[in-house]
């Protein structure tokens, strides 16, 4: 199912999310906590000052870091989406209580046999066998360390599980919009066919020598009815060579009649949703004086411009007994391009339908 134009273009996830996250380790992980490791190290041996950065502390951090995140990227999401709140409270407690425990004591055992200084040699040995005394035990020597960790990465956690419900949330609206705009177009097809045939049925019973010429515009409508208006949008000149041909097959039908469409401005670039002004114009030509007399017309002109494009059609109303009864069966073409507008032009759009002294006249304006 194709997609309204009009919705963004990318179908991917904000990137804003991974962005934040990779912050978050670099500025809080590979920064504040490096700083912070690098602090105790210095003060366990006596030195509580010094300019000597040592960078492998940095990669420390990053594995002192790990075990927090299955709790942001798996725990969080998993249970906010089923709206276990109580569980996440108590399994982000038990998770992350022994989780700093024991990924302290696996990064202080790793990093004590990788190749360091003396004295980070000795700082890595020396928290390893505090980890590992207090790993089985509920005593916590790592509740700072743990708060800071909760309260940062929770904020990564309910970030990325907003944008991910906004994201969701935006596609199933694309959805919903292209099934409204599928179930519209399936719609008008049956419409707009029906007073087609209509108008050759007519002429075929008068043995007009103009019905060879009507088929032909019929099946021109059609294949463009039936395969262009398939697609999410298409260029204005098509929608304008479908018009023309629309108002040729009136205006043979009622030779009489003043049938006149212009499309004035230029049209090229600019892009419409496919028979998006059909309804307009066949509601006029539905409810025409001209079925009656000749000294009656139908005029429409299509004006483009920089942004905005105009389009305003006027006939002479029918008597109004038959008004009347042609109005208890129409209807759907109208209702149909205001649920097109409210899709593809929200608040975009000017939709005037009037009548004075005999006239009716229709007058759209999109700002596009």
């Amino acid at each position: 199912m194709q997609l309204p134009s009009f919705l963004p273009a990318s179908d991917r996830p904000s990137r804003f999310p991974l962005v934040f996250e990779g912050l978050v380790w670099a500025l809080y992980v590979g920064l504040y906590k490096y700083n912070g490791f690098m602090v105790v190290s210095m003060q366990a041996r006596g030195h509580p000052e010094s300019n000597f950065p040592h960078p492998q502390l940095m990669l420390f951090a990053v594995a002192a870091t790990l075990y927090i995140i299955p709790y942001y990227r798996g725990l969080v999401p998993a249970l906010l989406r089923r709206r276990r709140y109580l569980l996440l409270a108590l399994g982000s407690v038990a998770y992350l209580w022994w989780g700093v425990k024991l990924n302290m004591a696996l990064a202080h055992g790793t990093f004590q046999h990788i190749a360091s200084p003396p004295e980070l040699a000795a700082y890595y040995h020396a928290g390893y066998l505090e980890a590992s005394t207090n790993l089985l035990t509920r005593a916590q020597p790592y509740i700072s360390l743990l708060f800071t960790d909760l309260l940062t990465f929770s904020c990564v956690a309910f970030m990325r599980a907003a944008f991910e419900q906004e994201y969701r949330r935006r596609h199933l609206e694309k959805d919903h919009l292209a099934l409204q705009m599928e179930q519209l177009k399936a719609q008008l097809q049956p419409h707009f066919l029906f007073n087609t045939l209509n108008s050759i049925y007519g002429l075929s019973l008068a043995g007009s020598p103009e019905t060879p010429r009507f088929i032909l515009l019929l099946s021109e409508l059609m294949r463009y009815v039936l395969y262009d208006s398939g697609k999410a949008r298409i260029s204005l000149p098509e929608e304008v060579a479908f018009l023309e041909n629309y108002f040729e097959l009136e205006q043979r039908k009622y030779a009489g009649a003043r049938v006149t469409f212009r499309a004035v401005g230029e049209a090229g670039g600019v892009q419409v949703p496919p028979l998006l002004l059909l309804p307009l114009v066949e509601n006029s030509f539905k409810h025409g004086r001209h079925h009656f007399t000749d000294a009656a017309a139908v005029e429409a002109t299509l004006t483009t411009s920089p942004g905005r494009l105009h389009f305003l059609i006027e006939n002479d109303l029918l008597p109004e007994a038959p008004a009347a009864s042609a109005k208890r069966s129409g209807g759907i073409g109208l209702v149909n391009i205001r649920q097109r507008l409210h899709l593809y032009y929200p608040n975009a759009h000017e939709l005037h339908l009037t009548e004075h002294n005999g006239r009716y006249r229709a007058e759209l304006t999109l700002r596009i």
